[in-house]
């Protein structure tokens, strides 16, 4: 008797993605976060693989293309002493199937970054990808991050609009999350003045989003020179 043929498997669902790379870090000094390398490669290119590695596309990194103080309102201060192999930006990778945004005027926060990005892939000709990665360039461990949102979103009920990994004390990170393409623009869609100077709670105020305990680690994220040192320590 012959074997039934297997079944196919399901394709996942599409994705995009959204970088947020454009902050301040003011309480690095000013410091181009999203490039400060670890391990051998900087946060940004690491978001960027993370995202090419699951086939997310369009991938919009909204922030300043080359890092410069040149993008920047004002120069960018020299980083307290730490590791020169970890601290100096690296050669970004850069694909050419990454879109560069960001927000008018500039620092004027996240959720103005996540409109113009979507403003910015409003009018491709490309089907639109189900769920959309909103995600901070600050994240050592994002591929983890990833890997937990793409297995958790499958488990889902179908009315949840987004998901998002929770910190040890269950606060919501809403900048390593996916979200459901169509909540999101309609959540952008709902803020004034495109956002600026909003907050993130403000932009998700109306979406249904699951927080999930972070059992990947990849929610810990750089806000400080101490969590950079950790950081680079723990994978010297």
């Amino acid at each position: 008797m012959t074997d039934p043929a297997p079944t196919p498997a399901q394709p996942g669902p599409s994705l995009g993605a959204i970088l947020l790379a454009g902050g301040r870090a003011s309480r690095m000094g000013g410091v181009d976060k999203p490039r400060l390398v670890i391990a051998g490669v900087s946060m940004l290119d690491r978001a960027i693989t993370a995202m090419r590695d699951v086939g997310a596309a369009p991938i919009v990194v909204a922030g300043p293309r080359s890092g410069s103080a040149a993008d920047s309102e004002t120069a960018v201060p020299a980083a307290p002493a730490v590791p020169v192999d970890s601290a100096e930006p690296a050669a970004s990778i850069l694909p050419c199937d990454v879109r560069w945004v960001r927000e008018d005027p500039p620092f004027t926060g996240p959720a103005a970054a996540v409109v113009a990005a979507l403003a910015a892939t409003a009018a491709g000709s490309a089907p639109e990808p189900e769920w959309t990665f909103v995600l901070a360039c600050d994240l050592p461990r994002v591929d983890a991050a990833v890997r937990q949102l793409v297995d958790d979103i499958l488990l889902l009920p179908s009315d949840t609009e987004g998901a998002c990994l929770a910190d040890e004390a269950g606060r919501p990170q809403w900048l390593t999350g996916v979200y459901r393409t169509s909540a999101l623009r309609q959540a952008a869609a709902s803020l004034s003045h495109e956002g600026r100077d909003q907050s993130m709670r403000a932009l998700f105020a109306d979406v249904a989003i699951a927080s999930l305990a972070d059992h990947s680690g990849g929610a810990h994220d750089i806000d400080t020179w101490e969590d950079f040192r950790r950081f680079t320590k723990e994978d010297a």
